[in-house]
């Protein structure tokens, strides 16, 4: 299906050509940025509501501008869309988050006009910052440096440690808050209700204005009057209304809030702001979803609401002729509840992530039992280890990419006390369109190296319960890892008893001759899968889930090297230093000299693509594991799995 983007977006292959559109036209250039976004995102998916309520400040910052050597730095990347399209990418913008495509995020190695590669939160004051403060090294003084944040991005103590250097640093640069009061789920915190004041009392900003404007027109000097104008508003400031104060405080000079898709208004305030030197915040007020009312409405499901009908707002499901397995993100949602039920020492946090982890269901029923404390990682592993200093049982849950975020506070706060907090980590492992910056490669490996850490990893939806189960038995008194992929398991009927699993303890699931596949997690179905299809070879492996990388079940792996001179380890982490390095680190302290090989994420970035194409790339899908297994019995047959 071919999509026809309008006669002024046609016109636009980069921010040159945007300039050329006299300024009463931008709004239906805007119209026509918008519809191509709906259109094309309805019928290849992706991020949505973000980019639609971007629309008219992504134009105007093009149109002010001079990108790409003014440099634009986008905050998460989800709302980059219209960015992308502006800048040259319109015609391959049908491949964006697709395998071999455009990535869903701003990406350096993409475009000139993509200043910072992003994906995770928070980043862009400081990257923008460390832009600003290089040009004037390089005396550079003409260039312009703008960082877009929104408001949830904002609550991560990133932000507040860029902005506090930015006040005193001096750089020109200018910080646009993007307020539209939700990220993925609606933003929660004090910060969230002080900007919700400042919205709501506008006085001063009204003020400011009439002032501003008015000395602007006087003969004596446009930017002295002004320069006069700040100064006066600086003294009133306090009696009119003290919402500017936060960052004001933090030496950076705040305007607005401005309605941020009054097209007109967004030009004329950014071409005001390019004359102010200094650092500077401009508060922007828009619309998660604008211009498509049921993303306007429902603002979470229209984050990224896969494939739907663009007229009806129908969004398609997958339809299947039998039950099917549930995600693992809502047996752990579900199981926790039922185990609160059971265990009132049971507390639960994420940061921002309630509808992603599934902790909302507990968060609807027990909401003084589970938080979702904002995009703050770091404070979110600490405020666990806080509450399990007075005997809470604290499930604390994370994506595992942005574990990475608060690794100091596991280390210091959590492993070294020995404090038993349990970190689930959902997204473990490769988690497809989303890419390089989302994928849950390195978690095995950096915890692997902490003393005091139990690591998990559940081959299905039961043994994720029973690992759940085991983590809050009062028995448990250390940190407890468990990490499950994105997407569904294997099990329909999921909801089986739970049992407590012995720490450190593996399974074997089939004896087999000569070789010995050591799976960890949910790849172990990947390896069955493999086991059923080297019957038609002759070849029947044996297989172990081990379900630990640490401690490892020596036992076990005794019996393993002792009884098979060929092993292939299975993990959907990196194979340096992660769950196969634990294996071959046993062997070199016993003396095994075993043939091995270890399948998993290779040592390097891995993009982009759906799961069935990126476990494929990396090997360790069904068929990679047979192709190593009859490589390793020098088996030369091709098999299609």
């Amino acid at each position: 299906m071919t999509i026809t983007p309008g006669p002024l977006l046609q016109s636009v292959d980069n921010p040159g050509d945007l300039k050329k559109i006299p300024m009463e036209k931008l709004h239906e250039f805007c119209e026509e940025l918008r519809q191509y976004i709906i259109d094309v995102v309805s019928v290849h998916g992706g991020h949505f509501a973000a980019s639609l309520g971007v629309v008219e400040l992504t134009t105007a910052l093009h149109y002010v501008y001079n990108t790409p050597y003014d440099q634009l730095v986008w905050d998460v990347g989800h709302q980059a869309y219209g960015h992308k399209i502006i800048t040259g990418r319109r015609d391959s913008f049908e491949t964006n988050r697709k395998y071999k495509g455009l990535s869903g995020f701003p990406k350096r190695s993409e475009s000139e006009y993509d200043t910072f590669g992003v994906g995770h939160s928070s980043t862009s004051v400081s990257a923008a910052l460390g832009m600003a403060m290089a040009a004037r090294y390089k005396g550079e003084t003409d260039r312009k440096v703008v960082a877009v944040i929104g408001d949830g991005s904002m609550t991560a103590g990133m932000a507040f440690e860029a902005m506090n250097h930015a006040g005193v640093a001096d750089s020109d640069m200018l910080i646009v808050l993007n307020d539209n009061g939700i990220g993925i789920d609606p933003n929660v915190g004090a910060l969230k209700e002080y900007l919700t004041d400042i919205t709501l009392s506008p006085a001063y900003n009204r003020f400011r204005d009439d002032v501003w404007n008015a000395l602007g027109k006087l003969p004596v000097g446009k930017n002295f009057t002004r320069a006069m104008a700040h100064k006066l508003t600086e003294g009133i400031k306090g009696m009119v209304n003290s919402s500017a104060n936060l960052f004001e405080a933090l030496k950076l000079r705040y305007f607005g809030p401005i309605d941020g898709h009054n097209i007109s208004k967004l030009v004329d305030t950014l071409n005001d702001l390019k004359h102010i030197p200094g650092p500077k915040l401009l508060h922007v007020i828009t619309t998660k979803g604008k211009g498509y009312a049921l993303a306007e409405k429902d603002q979470t499901r229209w984050h990224a609401p896969g494939l739907f009908d663009k007229v009806t707002g129908e969004i398609y499901q997958k339809k299947y002729d039998t039950p099917q397995a549930p995600k693992y993100q809502d047996v752990f949602g579900k199981t926790i509840i039922e185990l609160a039920k059971q265990n009132n020492k049971i507390m639960a946090i994420t940061p921002a992530m309630p509808s992603g982890s599934s902790l909302k269901y507990m968060m609807e029923e027990m909401p003084d039992r589970a938080f979702d404390v904002g995009i703050c990682e770091q404070h979110a592993a600490t405020l666990s280890a806080g509450m399990a200093t007075q005997g809470m049982r604290v499930f604390c849950n994370i994506y595992s990419s942005f574990m990475q975020r608060a690794y100091d506070q596991v280390v210091h706060d959590i492993a070294i006390q020995k404090l038993p907090v349990v970190l689930c980590l959902d997204r473990a492992g490769l988690v497809g369109d989303d890419g390089p910056t989302h994928h849950g490669c390195y978690d095995i490996a950096y915890f692997r190296c902490i003393p005091n850490m139990i690591i998990s990893s559940p081959m299905n939806e039961a043994e994720l319960r029973n690992l759940m189960y085991t983590a809050q038995l009062e028995s448990m008194q250390q940190p407890f890892v468990i990490r499950y992929p994105r997407g569904e398991g294997v099990m329909p009927e999921w909801q089986t008893p739970m049992e407590e699993v012995e720490i450190g303890k593996g399974r074997k699931l089939k004896d087999g001759q000569e070789l010995a596949i050591l799976s960890l997690g949910h790849p172990g179905n990947f390896a069955a899968a493999a086991i059923r299809n080297l019957k038609n070879d002759g070849i029947s492996p044996a297989h172990f889930d081990m379900r630990f990388a640490k401690p490892l079940d020596e036992a076990l792996l005794h019996e393993a090297l002792s009884a098979y001179d060929k092993i292939i380890t299975v993990e959907d982490g990196t194979v340096a230093g992660g769950f196969g390095s634990a294996v071959l680190e046993f062997m070199a302290q016993h003396g095994y000299k075993n043939e091995i090989k270890i399948l998993g994420i290779p040592d390097r970035i891995v993009e982009h693509g759906t799961l069935k194409e990126l476990h494929h790339e990396c090997g360790y899908d069904a068929e990679g594991i047979a192709s190593a297994v009859r490589e390793m019995m020098e088996v030369k047959v091709s098999v299609s799995l």
